[in-house]
């Protein structure tokens, strides 16, 4: 059996777009936190009050500061750990 250029020029590409699917998946796993970081909240990125990623060191100051909030009594937190109160008619 006889191989033509066509049948050799087709399995190129159906291997070469196999492998830029592949290649895509990957290089978007390691992308999508940095460039998501870069989107402005106004359209859909995160909001300035967002907690840092899990693995840097920020997130571990972090964790750390909210343990030690945690551990104080309800009346030495400060304000910004208060609920918000509910508005008048609501249950």
């Amino acid at each position: 059996m006889k191989t033509s250029a066509r049948q050799i020029v087709t399995l190129l590409t159906v291997a070469l777009a196999g492998c830029g699917a592949a290649a895509c998946g990957t290089i978007n796993e390691k992308l999508a936190g940095g460039i998501s970081d870069a989107i402005p909240a106004a359209i859909g990125g995160l909001p300035a009050d967002a907690p840092p990623r899990p693995g840097t060191a920020k997130y571990d100051e972090y964790m750390r500061e909210r343990e030690r909030k945690r551990l104080l009594p309800a009346s030495e937190r400060g304000e910004e750990t208060k609920p918000a109160p509910a508005a008048p008619g609501t249950r």
